[in-house]
């Protein structure tokens, strides 16, 4: 059981150091922002708990017994501290919070005294490492650990309190994303307090949890996944969101292809400039320019189109019956105008189809359905 536990602490701490390792990478242009400092410092005190748990804490240090594990509540402490300060510096100016930010370090300067002072009382010679991680029924040490989970859990739940407010009022989608997935870690952190709790209580109380003990170590891993990957959210949210976008661009500008296709064909004129060979880097480096120049080619195709443009056709109900409708007319109309024959009923003025998109993204949808249809006539 030791053994998995120390697992759980390894895992904890990779997903530490990955964190640590690439907010580093923001370190030049960054390091002056307090808010910046306030998250490296979390981080690089998340590592250093997680490097410790991972470790054998059964050793003495300086001579004296335990004291790794005195060590351990102390960064960890610090480490709580500081993400709390941190979720101040995150939304508000250092001038405004300076005062909230001594208090909470004045706060942890005299817990770590406290908790120094307790493990000093109950460390006496002999006392192996288990009282001091899993439980005691002596009542010194178990106030030591019981004050040390009270400096864990309250900075769960004024993150999660905090947390909530700054999701809704921010406009920027990926720290709204990640407001929320640090509220989630500290729940599933605030999770382990209360399973650590039980366990420390259990010698006292003369219960035998068993396997159950490690329920606080699976939510610990839990929750500093979750926080981890929520702290460095907002710096790589947007490279994902660009990456979806260059996406969803190339999908759509291929939709629009066989329609495009034939009113070039039909009016070369359309291209505001040669289209790039197959294959060019050219092609793709700036696809949200192609396609917006796609679509406006294929708005002056049809227009080129509208002395051809047969409108006896019956008014269509549903959005599909739409894009087929009008893909049928502009088939005509290339027809039309191949054989220089214009139809007895024709309209040249007016809107694509009639129809008049409110954005660009509903404009790009709604050319991709008529090319679709378009394609499926062929």
């Amino acid at each position: 059981m030791d053994a998995l536990r120390a697992v759980l602490f390894a895992l904890s701490a990779i997903a530490s150091y990955a964190a640590l390792l690439y907010k580093l990478t923001a370190i030049r242009r960054s390091w002056r922002d307090w808010a910046y400092v306030a998250i490296m410092s979390t981080l690089i005190l998340q590592c250093l708990t997680f490097t410790l748990g991972a470790l054998s804490i059964d050793v003495s240090l300086f001579g004296v017994p335990n004291l790794t594990i005195l060590l351990l509540h102390l960064v960890a402490v610090a480490y709580c501290i500081s993400a709390q300060i941190m979720m101040l510096l995150w939304a508000n100016p250092l001038s405004a919070v300076r005062r909230r930010v001594r208090a909470w370090l004045l706060s942890a300067a005299a817990l770590c005294v406290v908790l120094g002072v307790l493990f000093s009382i109950g460390n006496r010679p002999g006392t192996p490492s288990t009282e001091f991680s899993s439980g005691s029924k002596d009542p010194v040490i178990l106030t030591y650990l019981l004050l040390f989970i009270v400096s864990q859990a309250v900075p769960c739940v004024t993150i999660y309190r905090q947390c909530l407010p700054y999701a809704r009022g921010t406009t920027n989608p990926w720290l709204r994303r990640a407001m929320r997935m640090l509220a989630a870690g500290a729940v599933v952190l605030f999770l382990y307090c209360a399973a650590r709790t039980v366990n420390i209580l259990s010698p006292a109380l003369g219960l035998h949890l068993g396997a159950w003990t490690l329920a606080a170590s699976v939510f610990s891993v839990l929750g500093i996944v979750v926080v981890s990957t929520a702290l460095t959210m907002p710096s790589w949210g947007g490279h994902v969101s660009n990456a979806l976008s260059w996406r969803r661009n190339l999908r759509s500008y291929r939709a629009l292809y066989p329609l495009w296709q034939s009113l070039y064909e039909s009016t070369p004129d359309i291209a505001l400039e040669p289209p790039a060979p197959r294959g060019s880097a050219r092609r793709w480096s700036d696809l949200h320019y192609l396609l917006h120049r796609r679509v406006i080619e294929i708005r002056d195709g049809w227009r080129a189109l509208r002395p051809y443009m047969d409108r006896t056709d019956p008014a269509p109900e549903t959005p599909a019956e739409q894009a087929a409708t009008e893909a049928r007319r502009i088939k005509r109309a290339l027809r039309a105008k191949d054989s220089g024959s214009a139809p007895e009923v024709s309209q040249d003025t007016g809107a694509f189809g009639d129809h008049d998109a409110k954005t660009f993204a509903a404009e790009v949808s709604w050319l991709t359905r008529v090319s679709a249809a378009y394609a499926r006539l062929d």
